[in-house]
């Protein structure tokens, strides 16, 4: 039923989950869009909620500069701008220090990070991308300064060059559109929604199995969340009939607060709007009502989020609300009991206060008991 919480489940298992498990959470209108194929989004969803932790040793460079020149020369077609050419430069580490010079891509990188002497930087050696880990706490009182945003860190120790293993964790759907672009991982930032070939994804599953068999990366598999289910029609619920049955699936939660329901795109009725045949591959949790003592408790949290006070004979005439119309309305009431406390010069929320909000705003029934009262004057749709 409604206002039981099925929402909270999806918000709970998602910060249980951690940050490096995937979870996506849609709606099930969301599907319908004149960009792409109802099929093709809930492909990408589901790709999406599939992650790979990838693990890669590249050679970097790191510690910390002790000098830095950068050798600029005139711009081909503006003389009078100056554009770095090459640039020298010598890092240090507790164990060894080293001079380097290198190229205009590197100077250019340099320049754009505002890499200054006293910087801890990492160079990686293959891409040339360089990384500013913060300042060493000798640079920062040497420029005497009380507050600054860099982090302070330590100079590093043992050779400057060094292997060193990089974990990130990228969706499938990342990968789906990195290859389709056949750009870098930065194209996948970048770019519109159009759709991606099935041979794409098969290219991609393809060398993802290839990284997890030499032991480069590792399956993530997350949580696809679809939300309001009922709006999904018979050719979605047909395509993820298949879907969920493949090797790269998610874990896929639907929610419906239906009971029984046309199915969208047909004249068929079935429990919660969803086909039967799908009904049968789902494992069904069932939401009840909350309790008095459970209502009480989620008010108290609201309350103490919301950074108000209310008073114990208050809360009780809340909690009441609450179980008579339903939570939803009970926790709305705060907002506005609490300003009318505040007109009334008072820090705590009243019994009072909450009354005069219930009169002010009704809840669903009492809308509809308004409706049929002044049926005949209201205009007809």
């Amino acid at each position: 039923p409604p206002g039981t919480g099925k929402t909270a489940i999806a918000v709970g298992i998602a910060k249980e989950l951690g940050k490096d498990v995937p979870f996506v959470s849609i709606s099930g209108s969301e599907i319908y869009s004149a960009e792409m194929k109802k099929t093709e989004f809930l492909m990408q969803a589901m790709r999406k909620a599939i992650g790979v932790r990838i693990h890669e040793m590249r050679k970097i460079y790191e510690g910390e500069v002790t000098a830095l020149e950068i050798h600029k020369v005139p711009h081909p077609y503006n003389p009078y701008q100056q554009i770095p050419k090459s640039a020298t430069i010598r890092l240090k580490t507790k164990d060894e220090e080293k001079q380097f010079k290198v190229d205009e891509v590197f100077a250019q990188y340099l320049m754009q990070q505002g890499v200054e002497i006293g910087d801890v930087i990492q160079i990686d050696a293959d891409s040339g991308r360089i990384v500013k880990l913060g300042k060493t706490k000798k640079a920062i009182e040497k420029e005497k300064l009380d507050l600054a945003t860099e982090e302070i860190v330590d100079v590093p120790e043992g050779s400057i060059v060094k292997e060193k293993e990089f974990t990130y964790v990228v969706s499938l759907h990342d990968l789906d559109v990195a290859t389709t672009r056949r750009g870098s991982f930065f194209s996948l930032f970048f770019g519109g929604k159009e759709e991606i070939t099935n041979e794409t994804r098969q290219e991609v599953d393809e060398m993802v199995k290839n990284w997890v068999d030499e032991g480069k990366a590792e399956i993530i598999p997350g949580v696809l969340f679809i939300d309001e289910v009922h709006m999904l029609d018979i050719e979605a619920f047909a395509f993820l009939n298949r879907a969920m049955e493949s090797e790269l699936a998610p874990i896929i939660i639907l929610a419906s607060n239906r009971g029984m329901a046309r199915i969208r795109g047909t004249d068929v009725k079935s429990p919660h709007g969803i086909p039967l045949d799908l009904i049968d591959r789902l494992l069904i949790i069932t939401t009840k009502p909350y309790s008095k003592e459970e209502i009480r408790k989620i008010l108290e949290i609201r309350i103490t989020e919301e950074k108000v006070k209310m008073e114990k004979d208050a809360l009780e005439y809340l909690t009441d609300i609450g179980e008579k119309s339903s939570l939803r309305y009970a926790v709305q009431l705060i907002a506005p009991a609490s300003n009318i406390a505040k007109r009334n010069g008072r820090n705590e929320i009243s019994k009072e206060d909450v009354m005069e909000a219930e009169k002010l705003f009704a809840d669903v029934k009492r809308s509809m008991k308004y409706l049929k009262e002044y049926e005949e004057m209201l205009l007809g749709g």
